[in-house]
């Protein structure tokens, strides 16, 4: 399996997690029920993001260069990483519904982005048995046995 097929895997499950948390929020009335949600959401989106950094980007990286769309890529994480910061560092409820919003709302974006543009960019450019080896490697780091 490449790795470009497992993070697009992983999108389909963060992308339900989205939908969770999304329906959830009419529900919180509390700044705790707010963070409470956030926490969740912020272990699988760190750690998805930590992949992408860690194994995807670096061999891009060589063909792209670290400018361009990578450059996005990487500054929209940090984004996302932030506004969940912020929720986790909220003091009132009204400040982290908002940024708990926003941040979803930029990871989608980057969701979109990165399964239109860059995924495509990494098959074309990174060698299908680098890809695979890769794949091999997310599957070691998840505990999860592939063929």
């Amino acid at each position: 399996m490449k790795l470009t097929d497992a993070l697009l895997g992983e999108h389909g499950v963060i992308y339900a997690l989205f939908d969770h948390v999304e329906r959830e929020l009419p529900a919180t009335s509390t700044l705790e029920d707010v963070q409470r949600v956030t926490r969740v959401l912020a272990a699988a989106l760190v750690s998805h993001a930590q992949i992408e950094d860690e194994m995807l980007f670096p061999p891009l990286e060589t063909y792209l260069g670290p400018a361009g769309p990578l450059a996005v890529m990487r500054h929209e994480h940090e984004e996302i990483e932030r506004a969940i910061e912020e929720v986790a560092n909220a003091r009132f409820f009204d400040e982290a519904l908002e940024r708990l919003r926003y941040a979803l709302q930029v990871a989608r974006d980057h969701f979109a982005k990165e399964e239109q543009i860059l995924f495509h960019m990494a098959q074309q450019s990174i060698p299908v048995q680098d890809l695979e080896q890769l794949g091999h490697r997310w599957a070691d780091s998840r505990g999860v046995a592939v063929g």
